[in-house]
Parts: C-alpha cells; sequence; structure tokens
C-alpha cells in the first residue's frame, strides 16, 4: 500500500509556497480554471517519474520570476513514513531523494512509486504519431521492470552514437566500419530485448484495455491494438545489414524498435480515422486503466491514480462506468480534479462512501 499524505510545494508552476494534506483514499480537488488543479496532480507525477507529465523541461515548472522548486511528498509506505523530494537548484540540477537519500541516477527511483495519469485531452496516444505510443509502452514497462528501463536507456545511447557515426561517415566521405559493426552487436542485443518485453506487454495488455473500453462504452465496438516492430520482419542484425545503404543516406538509423508502433483499429478500420470522440475518450481511459490494473497485479499493490478535469470530457453514462470502476475496483489512492464543486460532490457522494474534497 502506497499513500500520499502532504504535498509540500515550493515555486512549483503556479504556487510560490503551497501545503496540501489527504486525509482520504479518494481525493477531489476543485477550483476555477487557472487555480493549478492541474499543477498539483502534475507535482505527484513528479514525485512518482523525476520529471513532468507534460513533457515540460524542469526550466518551465519553476514559478515566473523565481529560480529553482522544490516539490515534497509524505508517503506510507508499507506502515513507514517516507520523503520523497525532488528539488530542481538555480542552475537547473536536479536532485531526487527517497527518504533523505539522494540518487545516484534519476532512473533508479521509476517504478517505487507507481503512478497513472489520465488527461483526457491527451489523446495523442490514439491520434499522434508513434513516439505516443512508444512512449505509453515505455512508461508502463518501466514501472513494471527496471532491467527494461536499464535496456532502453543504452539503446538509446548505441542509437545516438550510431546515428553520429552516419552523420559523420556522410560529412567526410569515409565510415569506420570497425566501430559500425560495433555499434551494431550493441544495439542488436538490447533492442531484442525490449522488444521481447513489448511484444509480452501486449499479450497482457490488449485483453484488459478490451474488457475495460466495453465497460466504459458500454458495449463491444471490436476495438483491436496489435504491436507492429521492424524486428516482426527478420533478424535485427541481417536488417541492419540490409538497410546500411539507406542509413548511410538519410544519416540516421532506420530499422529497430525506435520505430515500433501500436496500430489501434476499430471494426478493422483505422480508430483515428473512424472513431467518434466518445470512443477516443472511452479508448483513452480503457488504455490507461488496464496500464493501471497491469502494474497492480505485477507489484501487488495499487498505484496512484490521478484523474484531471475527466467530468468536462465524458457523457452521463461513461462518467458512471468510470466511477462504478473507481469506487469497486480500485483500493489505491486516487485524486479527481474538476472545475464544479457540487458536481464533484453530488457524483463523489452518490458512488463512494468515503471522500475528500479539497477547494483551491
Amino acid at each position: 500500500m502506497v499513500q500520499l499524505t502532504q504535498l509540500s510545494l515550493v515555486q512549483f508552476r503556479n504556487y510560490v509556497s503551497q501545503e496540501l494534506h489527504f486525509t482520504d483514499r479518494i481525493i477531489g480537488i476543485v477550483g476555477a480554471n487557472g487555480k493549478g488543479k492541474t499543477n498539483v496532480l502534475d507535482a505527484i507525477y513528479y514525485l512518482s517519474f523525476t520529471k513532468s507529465y507534460f513533457n515540460r523541461p524542469d526550466a518551465q515548472n519553476v514559478h515566473h520570476g523565481y529560480q529553482g522548486l522544490r516539490i515534497e511528498g509524505q508517503y506510507i509506505i508499507q506502515n513507514e513514513q517516507i520523503p520523497i523530494t525532488c528539488i530542481v537548484r538555480e542552475n537547473l540540477k536536479k536532485e531526487f531523494y527517497y527518504n533523505q537519500d539522494a540518487y545516484a541516477k534519476l532512473s533508479q527511483h521509476i517504478g517505487r512509486i507507481p503512478c497513472v495519469m489520465i488527461a483526457p485531452d491527451d489523446v495523442g496516444i490514439i491520434t499522434g504519431l508513434s513516439e505516443e505510443r512508444r512512449k505509453l509502452m515505455d512508461s508502463l514497462l518501466s514501472q513494471m521492470y527496471p532491467s527494461y528501463l536499464s535496456n532502453l536507456i543504452q539503446y538509446n545511447k548505441i542509437l545516438a552514437q550510431r546515428n553520429t557515426l552516419l552523420k559523420q561517415a556522410a560529412e567526410f566521405g569515409q565510415m569506420d566500419e570497425t566501430l559500425l559493426e560495433t555499434l551494431n552487436e550493441q544495439l542488436v542485443e538490447k533492442g531484442l530485448q525490449v522488444f521481447k518485453y513489448r511484444t509480452n506487454l501486449i499479450a497482457q495488455y490488449l485483453p484488459k484495455i478490451k474488457k475495460l473500453y466495453n465497460n466504459i462504452a458500454g458495449q463491444d465496438d471490436q476495438i483491436n491494438i496489435q504491436y507492429q516492430s521492424p524486428l516482426q520482419n527478420g533478424d535485427f542484425k541481417t536488417l541492419l545489414a540490409q538497410s546500411i545503404t539507406k542509413d548511410k543516406f538519410v544519416q540516421r538509423t532506420s530499422v529497430g524498435v525506435h520505430r515500433d508502433d501500436l496500430i489501434i483499429t476499430i471494426q478493422e478500420q483505422s480508430f483515428k480515422q473512424e472513431a467518434s470522440q466518445g470512443q477516443r475518450k472511452s479508448l483513452l481511459f480503457a488504455i490507461r486503466l488496464a496500464e493501471w490494473e497491469l502494474i497492480k497485479e505485477h507489484k501487488h499493490f495499487s498505484p496512484i491514480l490521478l484523474l484531471d478535469d475527466i467530468f468536462e470530457k465524458l457523457d452521463a453514462q461513461r462518467m458512471i462506468h468510470l466511477l462504478d470502476w473507481v469506487s469497486n475496483h480500485t483500493d489505491g489512492q486516487v485524486f479527481i480534479t474538476d472545475t464544479h464543486k457540487e458536481r464533484v460532490a453530488n457524483l463523489l457522494g452518490t458512488h463512494l462512501k468515503s471522500y475528500q474534497l479539497i477547494e483551491l
């Protein structure tokens, strides 16, 4: 069990100084637009992932006119009170502490405080470029398997080195074949590990997404998600050899797990082109809640669930189904933001036995 009991913000986004106390499992955070509701959720996300959910660089999260920021959460983890602290110094050097012990590498923290955030406007997972769907897989797998994150980080470093070599070869008209062979071998080793994890993930992930989608939407729209990777088309080492002429021309590596994607269809047609707004939102929620379920099964405790501005984006039927799921299928902490205090109080009061309401 992981429970956040207190959150302290210093010079973070719109907060110069703010302290919040959380006393219940379900917390509603209400206030007008611009009050900083989403920033509170992003601060909680920071304490799980060491960075913003919205891919903002640290400098953009510092309160305007100030230098540096501090986010600290007091957690109860296995009945022990543990502080987790993120500090961004004036020079933008980031420090991260677990129970006052500093991490040598930020990546060592990923997965210790599992967290899933749902922001309905973030439909890039469904409608955006393949990079968004790779991030989805990476976020989930990194929280479950530290070895996956290690392999992914090393793969990306080797990939960057190989791309630099290709650019230098084009510039100077000469390729260091020995170095290329070494990088190919290293890329294959790490890439195959990433590929194996992602392949296994989809086998577990897809059935959960389908089930949750049907529950939220209230019907079966025949959603399907297929993992697509260049490594499905042959031996990785052979594929690199076959693509070297193209790679030299475009000056970058054209095959590998950095080109992976998830192909989403509805009734065997492109989901991106055919799905309605309601279907897109239902799928986004299903993808994230399935992520939550997988992490819980793997960790044997519930991740923190962050729901940003969900009541504005869902129709009544989908909202009822979602709240029913939150009430009956989660036993972890859930943070929900909304602009209307009465709406949140009525909805939570109808579906939940106990909750806390914080007005900003």
